[in-house]
């Protein structure tokens, strides 16, 4: 059972917007996208209120750098139950993860919460300790009991140019063993800081903070690396706020966003694309992002 309350008007919207990227030069779009688009009938929505729909939102993907979000709400998660001491060093990684999008920040918040470290081949016992402790933030996940979250690999760490030693063999044959999400996985877990919920109020202020985008023109390009260009950020309307993590790589170009205006109900949408000409399309999450906001904006005056 889906987190929010499906709403067919919004799922022939959202075929209908498929259809016409489709047919403007992106004849493989729907065997390589997914997404999951909820609008909330509250300023203040509770968690798990939403209505929405979703395209291939079950389907397991290489995430790329969303992945972070998840192991910054685990990063919290640890810190509550004492598991980790707190400390100004893992603030600034938690910093650099998630709203630079750093990989070396990413390998030293992996290690802290599974107690593991990269290194060259190991084998026998120690090689199975480590892989058991590796998979902790998937234990975590799973404890959770979130019909979402069953499915998905949140055990590696992320990369610049590829990894080597130990971390190349966990990564298996033909790597088997990369991180996996869904869409929808994404967005509940999105929702569950933006709502409050998971982690302790003051943990979801913390990592809204660092999620937060501005959209201002002028700091986007002081930052050629923002997480606004060529992701849904840069297809909003002014006056928008944003708060969102972007993954991109050679074969991969996603987003996840919340988003709201001062006077209207907040938006969740999640838009992966895979493939290498979907990696490279800088107009695609921008141009659906644009649409799915005007959607929202005349579902919801519709819905008063």
């Amino acid at each position: 059972m889906a987190f929010y309350r499906f709403d067919h008007s919004m799922a022939i919207q959202l075929q209908r917007l498929l259809d016409r990227c489709t047919k403007e030069g992106r004849p493989t779009l729907k065997e390589n996208i997914a997404i999951t688009w909820i609008r909330y009938d509250q300023t203040n929505p509770r968690p798990c209120s939403g209505l929405g729909a979703g395209w291939s939102d079950q389907k397991l993907i290489y995430p790329a750098s969303v992945v972070k979000l998840f192991y910054a709400i685990a990063i919290e998660a640890w810190l509550q139950k004492d598991f980790l001491p707190d400390s100004l060093e893992i603030r600034q990684a938690l910093k650099e993860m998630v709203a630079d999008s750093n990989n070396d920040a990413t390998s030293f918040i992996i290690d802290l919460l599974t107690g593991t470290n990269s290194g060259p081949s190991i084998h026998g016992d120690q090689w199975k300790t480590w892989q058991k402790q590796r998979q902790l933030i998937n234990k975590w996940l799973h404890s959770l009991n979130w019909q979402e979250l069953k499915e998905v690999n949140c055990c590696q760490k992320t990369w610049t140019n590829g990894p080597y030693g130990r971390e190349q063999d966990f990564y298996g044959p033909g790597k088997i063993n990369r991180n996996a999400l869904t869409t929808a996985a994404t967005a509940r877990m999105l929702e569950a800081v933006m709502t409050n919920t998971l982690v302790s109020p003051p943990a979801c202020k913390r990592l809204k903070k660092l999620l937060h985008r501005s959209l201002d023109l002028s700091i986007r390009k002081a930052d050629p690396e923002n997480q606004i260009d060529g992701f849904l950020g840069e297809g909003l309307t002014r006056g928008t706020n944003l708060w969102s993590k972007a993954g991109w790589m050679s074969s991969a170009r996603h987003d996840a966003a919340w988003l709201s205006k001062s006077d209207e109900n907040p938006m969740l949408l999640v838009v992966f694309c895979q493939g290498r000409e979907l990696s490279k399309d800088r107009l695609i999450l921008p141009f659906i992002a644009k649409k799915i906001q005007e959607l929202t904006e005349e579902l919801n005056q519709n819905s008063q």
